[in-house]
């Protein structure tokens, strides 16, 4: 029998698809929902303890009384300053810790992880919960790039394989060979609006979205969905392109007929550099 599974669940659908993965195969699991970011309308109604992002030695505590070893980090969260954070004295101990090695995602998932596994858990990567996550190679409706898109695909893979390694987004906005945006602690929602404002005439821009080269990948993987699709219509894109096998796609039967009925192309990446 697999181990009761602790879900830390921030904003979005990711943490309720892996609770019905749990669920759909009898695993027992402990939703710790994070306030300000998980949201009461979707994992919400499953959480069995409200935590503040800071309350470290409250959410080790919880975890421990549960009987959850393995750990999954799931959903959005927004990178509070210290002052929101409110930290307890654990929280505290922390990040006095780690100081300024963990100013970006990167570095702070890293620490996380660390904090974590040094109290004897085990972190595991969303995918493994649940294996068709993973956006697999090749258009996922039926539309593919054309030349011209391609050339964008192209241009936005090399800017986030360029920027990566300085751990400042995984997103990119490329119209005609044009950079549009690049998505930094503003998330890909606001960098897709940001950039409907300075698209050109012509063939709409594509969203590029991979992981950065030194990430961890049990965590923080970029993620799609319908209303991923949805927004980069509303904003003139004409595709998307994902890092096939590294990207979350939730639901991809729905992204797919969306994708086709809004006349987007949606394309996993595979062999990327």
């Amino acid at each position: 029998m697999l181990p009761k599974l602790g879900i830390i669940a921030g904003g979005g659908d990711l943490p309720v698809r892996l609770l019905e993965a749990c669920r759909s195969i009898g695993r027992e699991a402990f939703v710790l929902g994070l306030e300000g970011h998980a949201e009461p309308e979707g994992i919400g109604r499953h959480v069995d303890l409200w935590v503040r992002l800071g309350a470290a030695g409250t959410m080790l505590d919880a975890l421990r009384a549960a009987g959850a070893r393995d750990i999954v980090l799931a959903g959005r969260v927004r990178r509070p300053s210290l002052v929101e954070l409110k930290p307890d004295w654990r929280g505290a101990r922390f990040f006095a810790r780690i100081g300024a090695r963990a100013l970006g995602d990167d570095g702070l998932l890293k620490a996380v992880t660390a904090e974590l596994e040094g109290e004897g858990f085990h972190v595991v990567a969303a995918h493994d919960v649940f294996r068709d996550l993973l956006t697999p190679a090749g258009p996922l409706g039926g539309l593919r790039p054309d030349e011209q898109a391609e050339g964008d695909i192209a241009r936005g893979v090399a800017v986030i394989r360029a920027l990566g390694p300085l751990d400042v987004g995984q997103a990119v906005i490329v119209q005609q060979g044009l950079v549009l945006g690049i998505e930094a602690i503003e998330g890909t929602d606001a960098l897709i609006e940001r950039c409907a404002a300075l698209r050109r005439d012509g063939p709409g821009g594509v969203l590029v979205k991979m992981t950065k080269p030194t990430q961890d990948l049990r965590f923080d993987l970029p993620t799609v969905g319908v209303v991923t699709v949805e927004r980069c219509a509303a904003a003139g894109l004409r595709g998307i392109a994902v890092e096939a096998g590294k990207t979350i796609a939730l639901d991809r039967d729905a992204i797919a007929a969306q994708a086709d009925r809004l006349g987007l192309f949606v394309v996993g990446l595979d062999n990327t550099p």
